[in-house]
């Protein structure tokens, strides 16, 4: 009877052990599971972050190339993107003003040289977990070590500049539109001739021819 219940015992302890491993596997697996859910939950957050983030950067830009004028103006606050106050009629360049996905707060504001509304960026520092591989767009956010880092902000265009008018060098010669150049190497009056011309041609004084039998006339 004894020994029943020790062997009983010892296969009691075997199937508690076997029970106590197999739980910790399945705990092991719902850890990388929910691991794995969590990373792929920011991931798909880090998408949704980069679309609205430039939904903001597009309306801004919006609102700026519609100032009237030659001057252009930024926003001066974030809920003159839903109804621009400029306009007669009812003008919109978001359709709401959507919060950040990371937190579910509002988006911090970032301000212009003229006051205005320029970018968006999230309030979040946390560190993502995409840092290359962006767009060209979105090329200035590589490398940043926080969400509060990915700023979304409207660039102005540049402004192309003139070209220049090439003058004449100093002190040299123009010639009149539709004037012929002297031929014959000929020098200007009052200038000098041309490095390698030629030198004028002199003539000799004209000497009358003698009569026949009388004397030989010098040339005065």
């Amino acid at each position: 009877m004894v020994k029943r219940t020790r062997a009983w015992l010892r296969q009691a302890g075997f199937t508690y052990l076997t029970v106590m491993f197999i739980v910790a596997i399945l705990m092991g697996g719902l850890a990388i599971l929910g691991e794995t859910w969590e990373t792929s939950a920011r991931r798909e957050k880090e998408v949704e972050l980069l679309f609205i983030g430039n939904q903001y950067r597009r309306a801004i830009g919006l609102y700026y190339l519609s100032t009237p004028g030659v001057v252009k103006a930024y926003p001066r606050q974030i809920e003159d993107l839903l109804k621009d106050p400029r306009q007669p009629g009812t003008v919109r360049h978001l359709r709401k003003l959507y919060p950040d996905p990371i937190t579910g707060k509002p988006f911090v504001v970032i301000k212009g040289a003229d006051g205005g509304v320029q970018g968006v960026n999230s309030p979040s520092d946390d560190a993502p977990l995409k840092v290359a591989n962006f767009r060209v767009r979105d090329a200035t956010l590589e490398g940043a070590q926080k969400y509060s880092d990915w700023k979304f902000i409207h660039t102005p265009p540049a402004v192309a500049a003139a070209p220049a008018t090439a003058k004449p060098a100093a002190g040299a010669a123009s010639t009149p539109a539709g004037a012929t150049p002297p031929a014959g190497g000929a020098t200007p009056a009052g200038g000098a001739a041309p490095a390698g011309a030629p030198p004028p041609a002199t003539t000799a004084p004209f000497a009358a021819p003698n009569p026949p039998g009388g004397p030989m006339q010098q040339p005065r």
